[in-house]
């Protein structure tokens, strides 16, 4: 396949013109191990250092996990005072699914704690290979029910809960939100989608025209799919489990409000359109940003450019909506 790159936005591409680069073996599934300990993508700052002086309380929780399945971690982080129940966030962390953990998106949950008055949760999931599909889906899925069941205690109002999360993250709130109606469960108010790991086939062109370029690149992407599905991933004629790889869903309906976006300029793009244009065509709302010159985790990177403001006002306009705040 021919492909021409989307060109990055001139400050953006500075940006990533100044990150560490990285010059070692070709992604590979032995060289995971590798780059979880390489910690400058994904800083995990502690709940204390992210919260400083604002009025958040963060309490560490450790529910059941799935069926036979070790417990689970959760962090929640609470707005200080909150009298009536309050709106709820359930977010997954990115990392391909391969890498990452619970605490690096604290800084983006404190954020909205701050501006929503919402309670905050973020959960810790187990991660392939040494724990490929449905482990990761099911560990979130398990903590989504916890939380249902304690809303009242964490003052939480049930029926206002938008799950959550960027890249891999986002793939998992999508898959969750699949799960919970397909199961009866605690289906959420909404689901925010951040630039979201969403198809395993790797088919697109925005698949392409990021091989060798921006923070997620197309080899890795490879990997971590393989990492999570095994030999399966890529094949088009398998039978996989739309909770691990939403965009094999079949039936989108019946879904919750969804928020997606992703960059002009990164490889999940096509895959992001495609859903969002599928949960349209199966009756379901859907608000798609597509960012002009943004990389994938532009706003993590980059948190000072204009297109990350213009990016978390419509969240924030997004959420208050969902949630009417």
């Amino acid at each position: 396949m021919r492909v021409v790159p989307v060109p990055f936005d001139p400050a953006l591409r500075a940006v990533l013109d100044a990150l560490p680069r990285d010059d070692g073996p070709a992604p590979s599934l032995a060289g995971i191990p590798a780059m979880r300990a390489a910690t400058a993508f994904f800083p995990t700052p502690s709940a204390a250092e992210v919260i400083g002086e604002r009025a958040i309380e963060a309490v560490e929780h450790t529910v059941p996990g799935p069926a036979g399945a070790p417990d689970i971690a959760l962090t929640v982080l609470r707005p200080r005072g909150a009298s009536a129940p309050v709106p709820g966030l359930y977010n997954m962390h990115g990392g391909g699914m391969i890498s990452g953990n619970r605490h690096q998106d604290l800084p983006r949950l404190a954020d909205l704690v701050e501006a929503l008055g919402v309670v905050a949760v973020s959960v810790e999931y187990r991660l392939a290979p040494e724990h490929p599909d449905p482990a990761p889906v099911e560990d979130c899925y398990a903590g989504l029910c916890w939380f249902a069941e304690h809303a009242a205690e964490l003052g939480v109002d049930p029926g206002r809960v938008v799950v959550m999360g960027g890249s891999a993250g986002g793939g998992l709130a999508a898959g969750l939100a699949l799960l919970a109606r397909d199961r009866n469960g605690p289906l959420p108010a909404g689901q925010l989608l951040l630039c979201p790991m969403l198809d395993d086939t790797n088919t697109t062109v925005s698949s392409h025209q990021f091989d060798g370029s921006g923070t997620w690149q197309r080899a890795i992407n490879v990997v971590a799919w393989q990492a999570l599905l095994g030999e399966r991933a890529g094949d088009r004629d398998a039978e996989l489990s739309p909770y691990a790889a939403p965009a094999r869903a079949r039936d989108l309906a019946g879904l919750p409000p969804a928020f997606i976006e992703a960059g002009s300029a990164e490889l999940f793009r096509d895959e992001d359109v495609a859903y969002a244009s599928r949960i349209w065509a199966a009756g379901g709302q859907a608000e798609l940003h597509i960012w002009q010159g943004a990389f994938h985790g532009f706003d993590v990177f980059a948190p000072d450019h204009e297109v990350t403001r213009a990016a978390l006002a419509s969240r924030l306009s997004w959420l208050r909506r969902v949630l009417d705040l």
